[in-house]
C-alpha cells in the first residue's frame, strides 16, 4: 500500500468484496484530527447472496490515518449516521446444499458447474433469482427460513413490515429503494421478496454494525470477531487459520453493537501502520442479541471525526456510548448522587470519594461466557486490574451487555479516572459525558 496525500475530510466510495487486511487498496489517507464521510452499501443478506463476494459483507477500502502506528488506536467519533434506503429484506437464514465449501459465507461455488466465485446476473426476482453467468443455475448460497420486508416511513424513525404485493412492488425496483452506492457490487436482498409477518410495526435506530480498523492479516470482513471467526479456524479456504492464536490477531470489527451510533466515540486498536479504518453493514435497528443472526441492513451514510491516541495499545475496541445507552448503574452520578457520597465518606470516615466515569470494553469468543472472559482480560490490562476487580467494578456500577449471539459482549464499568488519565483516555470521556 502506497502512501497518498494527507486529507482533512475523505469521502470514501469504494468497498472490498468482502475482504479486510493489509492487501486491500487503500482508499486514500485522513489528517489526524480530520473528518471521514462514507455512503456504504448493505451488508449481510446482499454479499451473502452474490457469490462473487469472499466474505459476508462490503465494506469500505481500508482508510489510512496520519500518525497512527502499531501500538496506538484510533478515536472514531461518529457525527452522523443517515439511512439512504427506503426499504430492505431480511430474516433467518437457510443455506443452500451445494453452494459452498466449508464456510456458506466465504468459499461461494455454483452448485451445478462448480465454479468458485462466479459472476453472476439477476433474472427475475425471488430466491431464484441470482443466476451463475458460466451455466444459468441458481448460484446464490443462501435462502430465508424465515423472511419479511420492511419499509421505513421518511424520516426514517419507523418501518413496517409488508405483504406480498409490497414485497413484489419493492423487489421490481430493488436497487433504487435500497440506494445502492455506485461502485457497490452486491445484488440488494430485497429482490428475495420475502413477505412474513406483514403489518408488523418497529422501531428504527441506526447504527453501523462492522467498523474498526484492519487486522494485520487477511480475512473475511464479516469473520473479523471471535465468535464468526471461529468458522475460520481449519478451514480449507485460503482464510482458514490454524487455530485461536491466530484468530486473536483480528481487530473485532465486526460488532453489531447496537450503540455504535450517532453520538458515541469509538476506540480501536492499530494493528498495522495507519490504522486502515474500514466502515460497513449499517442496520436501521436490531435488538440486543441481533437474535436472527441477521437484521435490517441498509445503505447509508455516516460522518467520523478522527483522532489518534499514541501509545494506548489495545487488543479490541472500547466504546463511550451515548449516556442513554449505559445501563442504570454504569451511567455518570448526579450532582445530588456525588454530594451524598462525599456525606457517606465523612460518616464512615473514607478519605475521598473516587473520580470515575463509563467505559465500555468489547469482547469476543465462541460464545457469550468466552466473550466475557476475553473482555475481563482486556479491561483488566488496560485499567491494571485483577480480574477480581474488574468482576466487582462491573457488578456494582456497571454490568454485560449482549451485542451479538452467539459471541460479542459490552463490559460496563465506571472506571477510576486516574487510571484513564494514565492511558490517555481520560480527556475522551470527561468530553462525551461532560465530566
Amino acid at each position: 500500500m502506497a502512501q497518498q496525500e494527507v486529507q482533512q475530510e475523505l469521502t470514501v466510495d469504494r468497498f472490498t468484496l468482502g475482504l479486510v487486511g493489509p492487501e486491500q487498496e487503500w482508499a486514500g489517507t485522513v489528517a489526524d484530527g480530520g473528518t471521514i464521510e462514507t455512503h456504504t452499501p448493505p451488508a449481510c443478506w446482499g454479499p451473502m447472496i452474490t457469490p462473487e463476494f469472499r466474505g459476508g459483507h462490503e465494506v469500505t477500502r481500508p482508510i489510512r490515518v496520519e500518525n497512527a502506528e502499531v501500538g496506538d488506536a484510533i478515536a472514531l467519533t461518529i457525527n452522523s449516521i443517515d439511512v439512504t434506503s427506503i426499504a430492505t429484506s431480511t430474516g433467518s437464514m437457510r443455506e443452500r446444499d451445494g453452494a459452498f465449501g466449508d464456510d456458506p459465507f466465504v468459499d461461494h461455488k455454483c452448485p451445478n458447474c462448480g465454479t468458485k466465485w462466479p459472476e453472476s446476473l439477476v433474472e427475475g426476482t425471488g430466491e431464484e433469482a441470482i443466476k451463475c453467468a458460466e451455466c444459468g443455475a441458481n448460484a446464490s448460497s443462501f435462502g430465508f427460513e424465515y423472511g419479511y420486508t420492511v419499509a421505513f416511513d421518511d424520516e426514517r424513525t419507523v418501518g413496517l413490515t409488508v405483504d406480498e404485493a409490497g414485497a413484489d412492488e419493492l423487489a421490481n425496483r430493488a436497487d433504487e429503494a435500497m440506494a445502492l452506492p455506485e461502485n457497490s457490487r452486491q445484488h440488494p436482498i430485497l429482490l428475495y421478496r420475502p413477505s412474513e409477518m406483514p403489518g408488523t410495526l418497529g422501531h428504527l435506530r441506526p447504527f453501523i454494525g462492522n467498523v474498526g480498523t484492519t487486522p494485520p492479516i487477511e480475512i473475511p470482513d464479516s469473520h473479523n470477531a471471535g465468535d464468526f471467526g471461529q468458522f475460520l479456524i481449519g478451514a480449507d479456504h485460503d482464510w482458514g487459520l490454524p487455530d485461536e492464536d491466530a484468530l486473536a490477531r483480528r481487530t473485532d470489527g465486526h460488532m453489531d453493537i447496537n450503540a455504535v451510533r450517532e453520538g458515541a466515540v469509538l476506540i480501536c486498536p492499530v494493528k498495522i501502520d495507519g490504522g486502515g479504518v474500514y466502515v460497513g453493514d449499517m442496520h436501521a435497528n436490531q435488538g440486543d442479541g441481533e437474535l436472527s443472526l441477521h437484521t435490517t441492513d441498509v445503505s447509508g451514510r455516516a460522518e467520523f471525526d478522527v483522532t489518534v491516541i499514541k501509545g494506548l495499545d489495545i487488543d479490541g475496541p472500547l466504546l463511550l456510548p451515548n449516556e442513554e445507552d449505559l445501563p442504570y448503574i454504569g451511567k455518570p452520578y448526579s450532582a445530588q448522587e456525588r454530594e451524598r457520597g462525599r456525606q457517606l465518606a465523612a460518616e464512615y470516615d473514607v478519605d475521598d470519594v473516587a473520580e470515575v466515569g463509563p467505559l465500555q470494553v468489547v469482547g469476543s469468543g465462541a460464545t457469550i461466557n468466552d466473550a466475557t472472559d476475553n473482555a475481563f482480560e482486556r479491561a483488566g490490562t488496560l485499567l491494571d486490574m485483577t480480574e477480581g476487580e474488574v468482576r466487582a467494578r462491573c457488578t456494582f456500577t456497571g454490568g454485560v451487555e449482549i451485542g451479538r449471539l452467539p459471541g460479542v459482549v459490552q463490559l460496563t464499568m465506571l472506571a477510576p479516572m486516574e487510571r484513564l488519565e494514565e492511558r490517555g483516555i481520560a480527556d475522551l470521556v470527561r468530553e462525551q459525558y461532560d465530566l
